[in-house]
């Protein structure tokens, strides 16, 4: 039987993909001098997984066995990490200041209180973003909160956007500069609607799902966004590739993603594969994702969780329910079978538990080195 996790499990689940050398960041953009970079690839896949009874109670005593994992619709085998509070961890704290976010600056002084205990007695470093049509390096990453503090006491309105994925590609890009040792997670705290970003939709879904960065967001009442209407089309299981091969134009695909974007969100190849076309229907559905909800969508794509917050008390309902969470994570790992480059769909389920409910992260992106590298093993 499993013991109940140590607090921050949920936050500390992902190990990094990749082995970086550590960068001192500064309050400024990052510096345009040369930068040395050692690269590792890794296919492990960690997986973020939350189990809880129809009237949603915490469930933390499942085994291994419990679990089914399918990538692109392939089971994998699955390994259960029972003790995955011990590592630091990284955090950076991405606010709005654009838009309507100026309206909130009051309630984000309180998060450093709130912070504290959701960093409990685990070695950390925090920093901040805040973002307007552009992101903002404000604070540094710090082990010292009251810092924290200063930097978001002297936050001031921005103009009227909200680049969301221009802040998280922006985030993600920080934390993977930090010591390997160190888990990665994103506190958001935003509108529900992106407003201009530049970042293409196919390279910020490869980003946030390639970093194995957990997101936790928690998205403010939008006027804008509510007025907003929300175009998508339903995605069905069985979409095919376009007519007329791959590289064709589908005449049924979503006129607001480009060509371009499309190839990046996914390998053309990859639609002659049965199974992959999992892979297809992953990525139209996040780039639909981004475009009704940004930071519910990076929260499901990142096994993180998604809230709405009004005032500071249901802020502070919000970050006690994801504290209270934080024992009861587990935490899933397997070495992907068919590494294909691109996006891969995961879906974890409860097989023999009928009565129980499970959310884990959805997807997580290959690289083609990684790929290949995986690809070489094997055949040794």
């Amino acid at each position: 039987m499993l013991r109940p996790r140590s607090v921050l499990a949920f936050l500390l689940i992902a190990a990094p993909p990749s082995l970086f050398a550590a960068a001192q960041d500064s309050p400024a953009a990052p510096a345009s001098g040369p930068v040395t970079t050692i690269t590792a690839r890794s296919t492990l896949v960690l997986v973020p997984a939350l189990v809880r009874t129809k009237g949603g109670d915490m469930v933390y005593t499942l085994p291994t066995s419990a679990f089914t994992l399918t990538d692109n619709g392939v089971e994998q085998k699955l390994t259960l990490d029972e003790d995955a509070g011990s590592q630091p961890l990284a955090l950076v704290v991405v606010v709005q200041t654009g838009g309507e976010g100026g309206q909130h600056l009051d309630i984000y002084q309180t998060l450093p209180t709130m912070l504290d205990s959701l960093l409990g007695g685990v070695p950390h470093k925090v920093a901040v973003v805040s973002f307007d049509s552009e992101p903002q390096f404000v604070q540094k990453f710090t082990v010292h909160l009251d810092r924290v503090d200063t930097a978001l006491h002297n936050l001031e309105p921005g103009d009227d956007h909200a680049a969301i994925l221009d802040a998280i590609v922006y985030a993600t890009g920080l934390l993977r500069r930090q010591p390997p040792e160190y888990r990665r997670a994103i506190l958001l705290v935003s509108e529900t609607i992106d407003h201009g970003s530049s970042v293409p939709i196919g390279e910020a879904l490869r980003d946030v799902s390639d970093t194995n960065t957990v997101i936790y967001s928690i998205a403010f009442n939008s006027i804008r966004a509510a007025s907003k209407a929300e175009a998508g089309k339903l995605i069905q299981s069985h979409t095919p590739g376009p007519p007329g091969g791959c590289m064709a134009k589908d005449p049924e695909a979503d006129p607001g993603i480009t060509e371009n974007e499309f190839a990046k969100a996914f390998e053309c190849l990859n639609i002659l594969i049965p199974p992959i076309r999992l892979a297809k229907i992953a990525a139209l559905a996040a780039v639909n994702g981004f475009r009704s909800n940004t930071p519910e969508t990076v929260a499901h794509l990142t096994g993180g969780e998604y809230f709405k917050f009004s005032n500071i008390k249901s802020l502070e309902k919000d970050l006690a329910t994801i504290s209270n969470h934080i024992p009861n994570r587990y935490v899933l790992s397997f070495h992907p079978q068919a590494p294909q480059p691109g996006i891969h769909a995961l879906q974890l389920t409860l097989k023999d538990y009928p009565d129980l409910k499970v959310t884990a992260r959805s997807s997580y992106w290959i690289d083609d080195d990684t790929a290949a590298g995986a690809a070489t093993q094997k055949a040794k």
